[in-house]
């Protein structure tokens, strides 16, 4: 049966029939799965030599029974063939990086990636022999003449924070095949009902679990999915580093799964509202929304993506002292450093980077800028709280 989004956002990757008749599946709460006798330990030594996918269970950094439900769902979620779960989302893409470079080898890093990515590939890499090049989201001139004979990865994310820049895949994937390249994304903004980059050609898809796919601000996770070839050795980095999700973690990532198609499409719904009104609005300097046709990236935007995520961000006419004052009059969202939960949260983005204005300069953030993560509240009460808000300052 070829199911639609939501019916396999609820189903995939379950059995349908479960230990003791439960409905949910499981928290197998265990670090060790023991075996019968020695024949047994055999048996399954032998399947994994012969290259056995997952014989069994065996050791909680391995897998686990509740791991692997959710690894199955998400993979079919992002048209994947498989999927490896990482205790955050940084972990993901760090073991990623190490299991797929060497000393030797080069990375481009195309700019705008979250911030502590891009220190891994500046201040970590390096120590170990590997070479990193920053190129602009938007130049394909630049991007092509970063290539190396050692090249190795291009890593993007799309859309980027804060500015919600759009990467073209095709462009980017239609490079990589040329010169042979691995491509990864980190398509946490998006998520699979906004954009799936497989389908785009890309090899690998990186999300931080802990935003949209969980959804409730609850649990530290992240995830890679692609082919099984193209996983394998990322799969073995992690059962050496050791970064895997708790089995309870995992629990509450199955259930978040089950809303991602009803959240994501009230938060694009959110987001394209507010953002049309702030827009309009005399206070505002500028907004950064995809959805936007003011967009930089609004065309490829369209073309790849089918809506355009629960983010907002904006700048507000004054300096760094009104825009606080901005955001401590606001009623709704929370003030704090994450995304994509059913909470709306709204940060200053300035405050959050750095209290040194030099280092928010490097990063490409004014002192103005909100960033706002619309949550699943109805919409005409964010933009009445928006500009009660604004009225204030």
């Amino acid at each position: 049966m070829n199911n639609h989004f939501s019916t396999k956002a609820v189903h995939a990757g379950e059995a349908r029939r479960k230990p003791f008749g439960s409905l949910t599946t499981p928290i197998y709460q265990t670090s060790t799965f023991t075996f019968a006798d020695t024949a047994e330990i055999l048996d399954f030594m032998r399947q994994k030599a012969d290259g056995a996918p997952e014989p069994r269970d065996e050791y909680g950094r391995y897998s686990n029974p509740t791991q692997s439900v959710a690894e199955r769902r998400l993979a079919v979620l992002e048209g994947g063939q498989q999927s490896l779960l990482f205790a955050s989302g940084m972990c993901a893409i760090t073991t990623t990086m190490l299991a797929l470079l060497k000393a030797g080898d080069h990375l481009v890093m195309v700019n705008g990636a979250y911030r502590r990515t891009q220190e891994f590939a500046a201040s970590f890499l390096p120590r170990w022999g590997i070479e990193a090049t920053s190129v602009p989201i938007d130049d394909p001139s630049a991007l092509a003449g970063a290539i190396r004979p050692t090249t190795r990865l291009i890593f993007a994310e799309s859309p980027t924070n804060p500015h919600l820049r759009v990467m073209d895949l095709e462009r980017l994937t239609e490079l990589a095949r040329r010169h042979g390249i691995v491509t990864a994304i980190d398509s946490t903004f998006a998520t699979p009902i906004n954009m799936r980059p497989l389908e785009h050609g890309l090899d690998l898809v990186i999300h931080s679990v802990t935003k949209y796919l969980a959804g409730h601000n609850d649990l530290l996770a992240g995830v890679v999915i692609g082919s099984r070839d193209s996983l394998a050795k990322i799969q073995e980095a992690r059962g050496v580093l050791g970064g895997v999700s708790s089995p309870q973690d995992v629990y509450l990532l199955l259930r978040g799964l089950k809303t991602l198609d009803l959240r994501v499409r009230r938060q694009n719904e959110n987001g394209m509202r507010v953002a049309q009104y702030l827009e309009s609005h005399p206070a505002i300097e500028r907004v950064y929304y995809p959805g936007l046709p003011s967009h930089p990236d609004h065309e490829v935007a369209r073309r790849q993506m089918a809506g355009f995520g629960g983010v907002v961000s904006f700048e507000i006419k004054g300096d760094m002292e009104r825009t606080a004052r901005f955001i401590d009059h606001l009623q709704i969202p929370y003030i704090g450093p994450t995304l994509g939960g059913v909470e709306s949260i709204a940060q200053q983005q300035a405050i959050f980077i750095s209290l040194d204005p030099e280092q928010r300069r490097n990063a490409g953030i004014s002192d103005t800028l909100v960033r706002y993560s619309l949550g699943i509240e109805d919409a005409e009460d964010l933009i009445a709280d928006l500009a009660q808000a604004l009225d204030e300052i």
